[in-house]
Formats: C-alpha cells, sequence, structure tokens
C-alpha cells in the first residue's frame, strides 16, 4: 500500500440526468437522457436550440449564507451544490477534517457575464443608437455592478467551495476546457500523496448556457444542426452523428487519504490508480492519436495492471465525425477487446464538468456491477472499431475503470487518463490473514448482512449469508461469488453492532 492512497470517500453530482447520485444513476439504468429544447434563454434565431440543461436546480437550497448567490454565477452554483452533496455522500461533516489540510482543486470554464448584467453600461454608452468606446471606461463603468466581476473569475468556484467548508488547505483552480474535471482529480490525488493534506474537494463544474456563449458554440459549427427528438441527436461513434450537445452541470468528489477514510469509518468507493497526460503537436491537420494512445497506456502502467483487468473504457465521444475517428483508433490499438461506453450520450459536453461527471459514472458502475449503454448507438461506423456498450447495461465482475478526455486545438491534443477501482476482489479459499478495520471483528449492519475491510484491496465487502467455521473463521457469500473462507486472526470475542 503506497503511504498516502488517495481513495474516493464520497461524490456529488449536479447534472442534466439528475440532481444527486441516485437521481443520476438510475438515469443511466434508465437510458433516459436530459437533452432537451433550450429554456434558460431564448434561442430563436439561433441554428442550434436544444441543450442538457439542469432542470428544477435551486440554488438556495445548497449555498449559505442565501447573499453569496448574488455575487455567483451559475457555474458557482452548480459547483458550490456538488460539494454539499459530496461532503453529504462521504459523511464530512464540520469537525471531520482539520481545516487546515482539507483542501478544494475544481477545474473550470471561461464565466460569461449575464447580459442583465451588462445592459446598463451598454445603455449608458449608447448615443444615437450607435455605442460610443469612449464612454465605456467613465459612464459604463460608473453604471457596472461592483462586484459583477467577481462572478466570472473561474477560481471563484474553487473559493465559494472552500468558504463554504472551511477547507484552509491547499486551492486551486484547473482551467484547461474539457481536460479540467479529471486535471483536478488527478491534482487532487497528488496532493493526498504529497501528504500535504488529508481530505480534498475535486471535480469540475460549468454553465455555459449564457446568451453570449451560446452564440459563440453556434458559430463554432462543432454542435449538431439535426432536427427531431432532442434525445436522439446525440450518436457518439454512430455512423449517422454530425456534431456535439452542449451541456452544463458539476461534480464534485472527496479525493482522501486512505489512512484518515478507515480512522474516520468512511465507506470507499474507489481508488485512484494512476494518470498520464500527453500532448500531441501537430500543424494544420488533424491529429493521428499518438498522444491518446501514449496517455492511455502510461496510466494503465503507472496503475499496475494489464489491459484483461480492465472491466471498461470511459470514452470522451464528443460525437464528432472526425475525433470519433481519430478515438476510436486509438483505444483500438491499446485495447481492442475492452468495452466502451460514452456517458456524454446522456448529458453532452459538458466542457469543465464533463471529465468528472463522466468518471462520477465509473465509479457508481462499480456498486451494481453495471457498466451504462452508450444511447443512440444504432449502426456501427466501421471508421471507429470499438466495443460500444448499447441497447442494455453490461454486467461486469471487473469494476477497473479508464476513463479519459482530450481536446485538440491549433497545436496540440491534450490528454489525462485515470483509471479507478471500486470493489474488486478476489479471496483464495482458506486464504489467511484478512482484518476488519476494527481488528478483528466485521461489522454487523443487520442479521445476516455484514461489511468486511478488505485491506489488500483497499475497499469494504457486503457480505451475507455468514456461517462460522472455526474459533475466527467464517464463511461468506460476497456479491454473487462462491463461498470464500477468511481468517479473521486475532482473539476471540462477540462481533460488534453498529
Amino acid at each position: 500500500m503506497p503511504p498516502n492512497e488517495a481513495v474516493i470517500t464520497g461524490l456529488g453530482v449536479v447534472s442534466p440526468i439528475g440532481i444527486g447520485k441516485g437521481e443520476f444513476w438510475d438515469s443511466f439504468r434508465a437510458g433516459r437522457s436530459g437533452i432537451g429544447p433550450i429554456r434558460l434563454s431564448d434561442p430563436t434565431g439561433l441554428p442550434v436550440q436544444i441543450a442538457a440543461e439542469v432542470r428544477d436546480f435551486d440554488p438556495k437550497a445548497y449555498v449559505r449564507p442565501r447573499k453569496n448567490l448574488k455575487v455567483m454565477a451559475r457555474d458557482t452554483h452548480l459547483g458550490v451544490a456538488a460539494s454539499v452533496l459530496a461532503c453529504q455522500d462521504a459523511n464530512v461533516v464540520p469537525g471531520a477534517v482539520e481545516p487546515e489540510r482539507f483542501g478544494v482543486i475544481l477545474g473550470a470554464d471561461r464565466i460569461c457575464s449575464d447580459p442583465a448584467n451588462a445592459e446598463p453600461s451598454y445603455r449608458a454608452c449608447t448615443v444615437d443608437g450607435k455605442f460610443d468606446f469612449d464612454r465605456f471606461g467613465t459612464d459604463g463603468f460608473a453604471t457596472a455592478f461592483p462586484l459583477n466581476f467577481l462572478k466570472v473569475l473561474p477560481n471563484m468556484i474553487a473559493s465559494h467551495v472552500s468558504i463554504a467548508h472551511d477547507a484552509r488547505g491547499p486551492n486551486n483552480t484547473m482551467h484547461q476546457a474539457e481536460l479540467s474535471g479529471l486535471s483536478a482529480v488527478v491534482e487532487a490525488a497528488r496532493v493526498i500523496q504529497r501528504g500535504v493534506a488529508d481530505v480534498v474537494i475535486a471535480g469540475g463544474a460549468s454553465s455555459q448556457m449564457d446568451p453570449f456563449d451560446w452564440v459563440r458554440h453556434c458559430v463554432t459549427g462543432v454542435l449538431s444542426t439535426s432536427r427531431g427528438d432532442p434525445t436522439r441527436v446525440l450518436r457518439p461513434f454512430d455512423a449517422d452523428r454530425d456534431g456535439q450537445v452542449w451541456g452544463e452541470g458539476a461534480a464534485a468528489f472527496i479525493v482522501e487519504n486512505r489512512r484518515h477514510a478507515e480512522a474516520r469509518k468512511a465507506t470507499i468507493l474507489a481508488r485512484v490508480l494512476g494518470w498520464a497526460s500527453t500532448c500531441e503537436p501537430h500543424n494544420g491537420g488533424p491529429p493521428k492519436g499518438t498522444g491518446l494512445e501514449r496517455a492511455m497506456s502510461l496510466a494503465v502502467k503507472e496503475a499496475g495492471l494489464q489491459p484483461g483487468q480492465l472491466g471498461h473504457i470511459n470514452a470522451h465521444g464528443v460525437s464528432s465525425v472526425v475525433d470519433d475517428q481519430i478515438e476510436a483508433r486509438a483505444i483500438h490499438a491499446c485495447f481492442p477487446d475492452v468495452p466502451v461506453t460514452v456517458p456524454k450520450s446522456y448529458f453532452g459536453n459538458l466542457g469543465a464538468a464533463g471529465g468528472a461527471m463522466e468518471m462520477a459514472a465509473s465509479v457508481l458502475s462499480f456498486a451494481d456491477g453495471l457498466v451504462p449503454p452508450t444511447l443512440n448507438y444504432r449502426h456501427p461506423d466501421p471508421k471507429c472499431p470499438v466495443h460500444v456498450v448499447r441497447g442494455r447495461p453490461l454486467a461486469s465482475s471487473v469494476r477497473t475503470a479508464l476513463g479519459f478526455c482530450h481536446l485538440h486545438g491549433w497545436m496540440t491534443t491534450g490528454l489525462e487518463v485515470m483509471p479507478t477501482t471500486g470493489g474488486d476482489f478476489s479471496v483464495a479459499e482458506g486464504e489467511a490473514g484478512w482484518k476488519s478495520a476494527f481488528d478483528p471483528r466485521t461489522e454487523i449492519v443487520k442479521p445476516g448482512y455484514h461489511k468486511l475491510f478488505l485491506e489488500k484491496y483497499a475497499t469494504w465487502v457486503e457480505l451475507t449469508t455468514t456461517r462460522r467455521v472455526g474459533m475466527h473463521r467464517y464463511t461468506y457469500t460476497a456479491g454473487g461469488q462462491a463461498d470464500v473462507v477468511i481468517n479473521l486472526g486475532g482473539p476471540a470475542g462477540p462481533m460488534r453492532m453498529k
């Protein structure tokens, strides 16, 4: 075990397919899309009028004190809400973490000012129907909301989250477009490994649904202009795909030092095993995908895994004709037989929040042993040679995932890759030395239902059908596995009720 192993003990999501991990995961199991007509603004006259918005979201339920709402953008509302849900999920309550060892690292996009905030300044500089730039430094500034600038700084999301949770430790903002969310989790794991924090809130938040942003999205030419049922527009790796759908949301994880998690009896949802970041310079034309291949291979190598130990790949899959082909070829070159799922098919491209939101889908899949299917994958593209999970969830007993995000612009392609693992384990009959977190006992949650901490795999296992076969030896049936005999060791004594 590494001296400062990074584990995940909680997660919170505010997404187009549900607020909270329960609603979020239920949507995956039901194949329910979050894409629909735009409601946050009026898209009349624009070529694209669908998006993945967070519905029925009330920031007042999460932001305290409420007066802080007026100095927050929607991105920050979403980020704070996700952090509150993550702390609730991990049972991180006031006093559970030393404030100076409690960090916040979040991904953020460029935050655009709301047109309503800009209107007074615009009108103050308009003379005879024309905007007078010479007036902006005087009349324009004189009518501007004094604290408006604080709403649009990308680091304000992490700042408000740290204030909300009295987190006075390492604080940082990752500003790398689609890479931001995974980059934040990777940096949080590094902070834990360096021993400078015990707990870090990590993830990403983004809401580029502002009218200014939406006009920019429309003129880039990357969005799908398909008409008809909005839930069927996004088709990653499908032969009929024709572009992206944009969305908004936030996802946050509690990344924690394993020893700290064990000391406070936290449930470990997953471990962060390895990561890699690469760059592929290119001139003019599209990249070849060699950077993506190196990133995936390096991350898996750092994690100490073999290709056969990957349960699934959580792909970027933006539904772009060229990007999906590059990505699929890279996946095929490295892991031709590993199942691929694309959470973006449910909620679109979430920018800085996307990588973290997609990672949340993989972490939740570990508990159910189900890999969510990719929506709208009906006509396989021979130029995308990947095994896409489709139609129904894929049952998988290999609870390890490889996720990545990438982007390409004028010169480079950047990637962040992060495999995580949940409660996958294998115990040979008669294997000795397993101890519970409360050596030498397991916890009895209710009659016939136990939880056992497997130190080697840094995870709690839910156990049923318990039968004592010796002084300290018991047989368990766990998660459909065959009976195994585990020697708990230590002195005899009654198991403790929790």
